[in-house]
């Protein structure tokens, strides 16, 4: 009765099986938040941020038994206000105003990056919605750490407006969410998406609460990320990015995070960390030029979790960010997922 009247209060379903052989909820460490309604964003042909994103990383967990030993969480639309914590209300409006209108077809926010659909604010508020649900399940000792599929995807969209498929930044309405709902105070963000998450940097660059630490390709899109951009002068030191050449792979990624975010975190001693986890660093992505193999994420996320489990009672939440090529997604993701159960 208890758990039920938790599960009430939080908003979240927690599914205690996903077929037959699944292992009770309670002795899993790990999370998985998914929803079909995510697949109805952008179901358009032409664009690679595609609702087979979600089915190839569903379909691999299932096949590879990891789906059995994962606690399933699905979760209702977020409420507005936690969104407007980062976002202004007028960008807010904005989506949901296009998208309302919008009855057949697609059309472009701003730039050809962003691409809306009549079921685009829906969905969005709904994965927004999904990452705080993995919060919850986490403070409140439900799981020890989540993996949230979840599109589209956040780290590009700026406080006022999309950009880079990107409609509201996920990862960064976690972090306030985790300050203003739980109290907590010290964030450690970790992005390692190819492409640099100059939305999450913006909203945090002053804040010297959320400590920001980015590994991608450079020069490439969005053109920031570079060593000298550490903070504003109120935050300065919190915010560490690592440019990394075309085609560099395991090697020089896992040096970034052993020589240079372990001894960060543990100078800024985080009380949750949230990873923004683009897999389009891995070698053979359509969109990236980098050269990760799933071994190296098993890695990362190893190296990351270990840091969560030393500084911050295991909490660590991650969500999918980028990760366009259908065939090296999934086993980048099952590696990832592997390295949260352990």
């Amino acid at each position: 009765m208890l758990r039920l009247l938790l599960l009430l209060l939080t908003g979240v379903v927690l599914l205690d099986s996903c077929g037959p052989s699944a292992a009770p909820a309670a002795r899993s460490s790990t999370a998985l938040v998914y929803r079909d309604f995510y697949l109805r964003h952008n179901d358009i042909p032409t664009q690679v941020e595609v609702p087979d994103r979600l089915r190839v990383i569903i379909a691999r967990l299932k096949e590879s038994g990891l789906m059995s030993q994962l606690v399933r969480i699905e979760a209702p639309p977020a409420d507005l206000e936690w969104i407007t914590q980062v976002h202004t209300k007028e960008h807010v409006e904005r989506i949901r105003q296009a998208c309302l209108w919008l009855k057949d077809g697609y059309t472009n926010m701003d730039t050809t990056d962003v691409a809306i659909t009549g079921r685009t604010f829906d969905v969005a508020v709904c994965a927004v919605g999904g990452v705080l649900a993995g919060v919850d399940a986490v403070m409140n000792g439900k799981v020890r750490n989540a993996f949230c599929a979840v599109r589209p995807p956040g780290h590009h969209a700026l406080p006022d407006r999309p950009m880079g498929f990107c409609i509201f930044n996920n990862v960064a309405i976690a972090a306030r969410y985790l300050q203003r709902r739980y109290g907590l105070k010290k964030i450690l963000i970790v992005d390692w998406d190819c492409h640099h998450g100059n939305g999450t940097q913006e909203i945090f660059y002053d804040d010297p609460d959320v400590f920001y630490f980015s590994t991608h390709q450079s020069p490439f899109y969005p053109r920031t990320g570079q060593p000298s951009e550490k903070g504003g002068p109120n935050a300065l030191g919190t915010k560490l990015n690592v440019p990394l050449a075309k085609g560099a792979g395991n090697g020089e990624i896992l040096k970034a995070y052993k020589d240079q975010l372990e001894p960060a975190a543990r100078a800024f001693r985080p009380e949750f960390i949230l990873i923004s986890a683009g897999f389009d660093a891995a070698k053979g992505d359509l969109l990236g030029g980098l050269s990760l193999t799933p071994e190296g994420y098993m890695e990362m996320t190893r190296i990351v979790k270990g840091l969560a489990a030393e500084l911050c009672q295991g909490r660590l939440v991650s969500t999918l960010e980028g990760g366009y090529s259908l065939k090296q997604l999934p086993p980048c993701v099952e590696a990832h997922v592997r390295a949260l159960l352990e």
